[in-house]
């Protein structure tokens, strides 16, 4: 399986034609449809559905797509580490994380890295805990910040000098608005709409002192902005973290857990990795900011 062949594939999804495909690429139609039959040969999976109008992909293709475009995103980034000039720090950082406000102290350093070194690039990917993990163990990125608890197995992390506070989002018109704190009485029989990541459910759990599975959850969210125009559309109560939504001059406020429930933040990168002259000043630039 040749790189050349998973650009071919990657273009033909994404242009859902092989003749716009072919017409991107700067070849022939059959010569492409060839390379594309001969690629399904190896593998031994249908990738395309071939119809009138449009090229739409089988399972098998979805996936292969996915992972096709990891290994060129891999190559890339591997390419650029290699040729990068010794003499000028220089390169691509790819950082991961969910929403939170410690990416204050990311966007910093970010800042200050490249005040010094201006040809370094910074490529930020939003994403829950197992997604930036999963690029993480796939080298697809360089760092990923978490939110406690983590699994730290099979990662390095230092400290960041932030936590994050859990309460409930809700429209201001609420029954619960006038409240200063939210209680675990007071979530019971309310829709709730809550992470999807097990560890959350676990934390939460704890907070609960109860069965978390027990709560009305009507709705799972990755990223919580999608969860809160399900809050503003009144569908019900969003369990997140602070200062991710700004609810001034909004329709929603914030209410904090009681017992307060806080969390920590860690940056953390995979164990053993060998760091890029980019990513080492990098991390560097953010320990000077803890």
């Amino acid at each position: 399986m040749e790189l050349r062949v998973l650009k071919y594939f990657i273009t033909v999804a994404r242009e859902e034609s092989i003749s716009a495909a072919a017409d991107y690429l700067h070849m022939t139609q059959p010569t492409l449809s060839r390379q594309l039959k001969d690629l399904e040969n190896e593998l031994g999976k249908q990738l395309l559905i071939r119809g009138n109008r449009r090229i739409t992909l089988t399972d098998d293709g979805i996936l292969f797509r996915k992972r096709a475009e990891e290994i060129i995103d891999l190559v890339n980034k591997t390419e650029a580490e290699m040729t990068s000039d010794n003499e000028t720090i220089s390169g691509d950082i790819y950082i991961g994380g969910g929403e939170t406000e410690g990416m204050r102290l990311i966007t910093k350093a970010i800042k200050e890295t490249q005040k010094i070194h201006p040809e370094i690039k910074f490529h930020l990917y939003s994403g829950n805990a197992q997604d930036v993990t999963e690029k993480l163990d796939k080298g697809l990125l360089d760092f990923g910040i978490l939110i406690e608890p983590t699994n730290f197995s099979k990662y390095d992390f230092i400290k960041l000098p932030y936590t994050d506070c859990w309460g409930v989002l809700m429209k201001k018109d609420a029954f619960l608005a006038s409240k200063e704190y939210i209680n675990p009485q007071d979530l019971k029989d309310l829709p709730l709409i809550c992470s999807n990541q097990d560890l959350v459910r676990n934390e939460l759990s704890g907070w609960l002192k109860d069965d978390f599975d027990k709560l009305n959850i009507v709705a799972t969210y990755n990223l919580i902005y999608n969860a809160s125009l399900l809050v503003d559309e009144g569908s019900g109560y969003a369990l997140t973290l602070d200062k991710l939504i700004n609810t001034y001059n909004s329709t929603l406020c914030f209410k904090p857990l009681e017992p307060k429930l806080e969390v920590g933040l860690d940056l953390v990168w995979k164990k053993y990795q060998i760091f890029s002259k980019a990513a080492d000043f990098f991390l560097k630039k953010v320990i000077e900011l803890i």
